[in-house]
This record gives C-alpha cells, sequence and structure tokens, in this order.
C-alpha cells in the first residue's frame, strides 16, 4: 500500500495525539455503547505483533498475528464489531460461518475443461494473509473447525489431492464471533461446553471476551440514550453524573483502570475508517516492535503468578501459549503508537486486558474464579463437581456403613471441598433426577452408588 504526503502528515498526527490508544478504540465501531476492553482487543488483533524466523529456514517460524474470539449472547453487537474490523483492515476477509464449507476455508482443487490439469483456487484463509480473516457465526461451522487448527497455529494450509502435494500460506489472524448452544451462555458451563467445540481449537484463541446481556439499571438508561441519540443523528456522552454512578459499579471489575482510561467521556473526533486503514497499514509495514527489559518481567511475572495459583489447584490450563500471546499482543501495543520497543506500560495494559478477558471465562455461575475451568474444555464445569461430590459422599459411606445422608450433613460435606452451597436444594434435586441419591423422607436421601 501506498502513501500520500497528505496520509503520511496525518499519520504524524495521529502519532502526536495525547492517549492513542483511547482514541482508536473509540474510532473502531462508535456506533456499538460500551464494550471498551473487547474494542481494545480487537484494535490488537488489527495491529498484530511482530512473526519471527519467517525467512530462516533453521528454525521454525513464529507467529506474529493474534487470534481473537468474541462469545456473547445474541444482540450485543459482535457483528458489527466484526463488520468495523473488516471495513478498517488493510487486507480483509469476512465470511459467515453457516454458510462457509471447508474447502472454501482453505483450498478447492478444480479440473480444468480442456485438459485434465488441476488448478488451485484459494479460499478465505489464504486470500486473508498478512491480513484478517473475520468469521462470523463460529458455531454454525460444524465440522469445518478442523480445517482451522493448522492455519491458526502454524499459518499454512497443507493439501494433498489429486497428485497435488504443497503448502500455502495463510499468515492471517483470526477474527471470530460465536453464540452459545441454545442461544443463551451459560456460567456453569465451559467456553467449550458453551460452543461445543475442541479444546485444541479454543485453545489457539490469544483472548476470549464473553459478553453477557446483564440486567443494570445504570448501563440500561446509558444504553438507552445512546441508541436513541445514534437513530436521530447526534452524538451522545457520558454525563458526569453518570459517569459518577458507573464508577460505583466498575469498583469491583479487576481491570477498572484501563478501562476507565478507555471510556469517552468527552466529545471526540473519531478517526475515518479510510485514515484507520491507512494508519495500520503504515504501522503493520514499517514498525516492527521488541519486548523491553521491564515489560518482560511484567509479562513473565504475571505468567508465574498464573501458572502458580493453577497449581495450587492441581489443574495447569496455563500454558507457553499464553506467554506467546501475551507478548504478541504487547509488541501489538507498541505497534499502535509506533514504537520500536515494548514499554513496561504496554505490558501493563495488555496484563488487564488478559485479566478482563479470563475474569470472564474462569468465572462460575455464581462469580467465583475458579483456575480449574479452564477455556480449553479440560478444567471443572457443572459436571465435574457433582463427581467429586459423589466420590466424597461414597467414601463417607463406606467409612461409616451408612449410605443416609441428611440435607445439612450433605451441606457440611459440600463445603469441605469448596463446592458452592448456593441453591444447594437445586444441586441435590439434579442429583435425585440423575439417579445418584434417592429420597427417603424429608430432607433425607440414600446414596445409590455405594459398595461395602
Amino acid at each position: 500500500m501506498d502513501f500520500t504526503i497528505k496520509e503520511l502528515y496525518a499519520i504524524e498526527e495521529i502519532q502526536s495525539e495525547k492517549n492513542i490508544f483511547k482514541l482508536l478504540v473509540g474510532s473502531l465501531c462508535p456506533s456499538i455503547f460500551g464494550h471498551e476492553m473487547v474494542k481494545a482487543g480487537l484494535v490488537l488483533g488489527l495491529f498484530g505483533g511482530t512473526p519471527r524466523f519467517i525467512n530462516d529456514k533453521n528454525r521454525i517460524p513464529v507467529r506474529g498475528d493474534p487470534h481473537i474470539l468474541i462469545v456473547g449472547d445474541p444482540g450485543l453487537g459482535k457483528s458489527q464489531m466484526l463488520q468495523a474490523v473488516n471495513s478498517i483492515a488493510p487486507r480483509s476477509v469476512y465470511v459467515c460461518g453457516n454458510t462457509t464449507t471447508t474447502s472454501g476455508l482453505t483450498v478447492t482443487l478444480c479440473k480444468d475443461g480442456g485438459s485434465n490439469d488441476h488448478s488451485l483456487e484459494a479460499g478465505a484463509l489464504v486470500l486473508a494473509d498478512q491480513g484478517c480473516c473475520c468469521i462470523d457465526e463460529f458455531d454454525k461451522m460444524g465440522t469445518q473447525h478442523q480445517a482451522l487448527l493448522e492455519a491458526m497455529e502454524q499459518q499454512s494450509i497443507s493439501i494433498a489431492k489429486a497428485g497435488i502435494v504443497c503448502s500455502l500460506p495463510a499468515r492471517a489472524s483470526i477474527i471470530a464471533a460465536a453464540n452459545p448452544v441454545g442461544g443463551h451462555y451459560t456460567k456453569s458451563k465451559t467456553v467449550s461446553e458453551n460452543l461445543k467445540m475442541s479444546g485444541a481449537l479454543l485453545s489457539r484463541f490469544d483472548l476470549v471476551f464473553i459478553l453477557l446481556d446483564k440486567p443494570n439499571e445504570i448501563m440500561d438508561n446509558m444504553l438507552s440514550e445512546h441508541v436513541m441519540a445514534l437513530h436521530a443523528g447526534k452524538r451522545q456522552f457520558l454525563s458526569v453524573t453518570v459517569q459518577r454512578s458507573q464508577h460505583g459499579i466498575l469498583e469491583k471489575e479487576c481491570h477498572q483502570t484501563l478501562q476507565e482510561r478507555l471510556m469517552i467521556k468527552e466529545p471526540m473526533d473519531f478517526i475515518p475508517a479510510q485514515l484507520f486503514r491507512k494508519y495500520v497499514a503504515y504501522a503493520r509495514k514499517y514498525v516492527h516492535p521488541r519486548i523491553g527489559k521491564e515489560a518482560a518481567q511484567v509479562l513473565q511475572k504475571f505468567y508465574l503468578d498464573l501458572r502458580r495459583q493453577h497449581q495450587t489447584q492441581d489443574c495447569t490450563p496455563i500454558t507457553t501459549r499464553q506467554l506467546e500471546s501475551l507478548i504478541r499482543l504487547t509488541e501489538a501495543r507498541a505497534r499502535v503508537e509506533l514504537r520500536e520497543e515494548a514499554s513496561k506500560e504496554d505490558a501493563e495494559d495488555v496484563v488487564a486486558i488478559m485479566k478482563y478477558s479470563m475474569k470472564e471465562t474462569y468465572s462460575d455461575e455464581f462469580g467465583l474464579l475458579d483456575f480449574r475451568r479452564s477455556q480449553h474444555g479440560s478444567g471443572m464445569s457443572a459436571r465435574s463437581g457433582p463427581k467429586k461430590f459423589i466420590s466424597l459422599l461414597q467414601q463417607r459411606a463406606e467409612h461409616t456403613y451408612n449410605s443416609l445422608f441428611t440435607v445439612q450433613e450433605m451441606k457440611q460435606l459440600a463445603q469441605e471441598i469448596n463446592i458452592p452451597t448456593i441453591n444447594f436444594e437445586t444441586f441435590i434435586s439434579s442429583l435425585n433426577n440423575q439417579g445418584y441419591l434417592l429420597k427417603k423422607g424429608p430432607k433425607v436421601y440414600q446414596l445409590q452408588v455405594v459398595d461395602y
């Protein structure tokens, strides 16, 4: 992509802004209210990190393109944000999952009419090479998910058909949006169970954002004002009183500092989509950041803390893939401001975005953080809790030679293994329906799976 003198001056003017990141986040799909942290992740996905060892045949290439997945209830603007990314990315392909085939994503083999020769026709991932591939309705793809595994990690597509054996580059950043099974996200299940996807595919996403439609009087009031102003052709901004009220709502959030900085509290001139595209293209072409020493220390500390917390809970869903994701996103954060070295502040911003992503991914239906709930499908879900509880009941019954338990006794046992006792009657009723417990009297149950 070529740049005119006028465009270079405009890029220089954008770089001279005091808070470039806030300006870019606000300029990405300004018609969608809120979701600042999700937009921040999408902006980092647009800029991307620095790929390593691409032309070195003696080393394994390391991808620099982050992959982002947005999961949530219908009507929260996921498709609009994807369309905005598609319009801003210098090179982008937009596909819809329910009308896409495996060959349409990868490579199609065609036979020429005149001769018996075969030719290859590029699919969406190959066409999006060195750009973005936006996949909407990601959950409707069915068996086509397996075609993405190689493209997302090795960034190439290997084909062996009709005597043709070759490998095509697919160095694209995949931005996907999905609705959960049944139309509503269930917090008692893991991300993998909500989407019916394999853990191998979900582990390749650098950021997984979960958007939930939670009733909130203040936020609903601001959202309705924003929508009314949008349809009236006006630009609506938060009033000071509303900002203070929202500040009280967000006090408990771990990402409060960064999200407050990204919130638009005063009138702002957004960057037009065409100029935004030029800025992204300039950054991707000429800026290749490296991780600074202070930034590396912040990322390493965050990664080691996560590993330590997971190991204490007898599970390790955090792997080196997450550390590589942090590095990629930090390089993208430095590239946003056209800097060649990532600073400590860049790393702290990326850690805040990663915490926001993980907070929704690892929290259960009671809002408690449970690091055993791996987003990769191998952690604790609503099914593994009852299994652990029944196993404890079996041990107690074999020890006391008594398979009858009162509800109060079972509640005490549940507290011993950190199972939430909120709605405990519903929990026991579900075990009764599944045949693990048999009701013998008022608040008295007999364990059925016991051998002594």
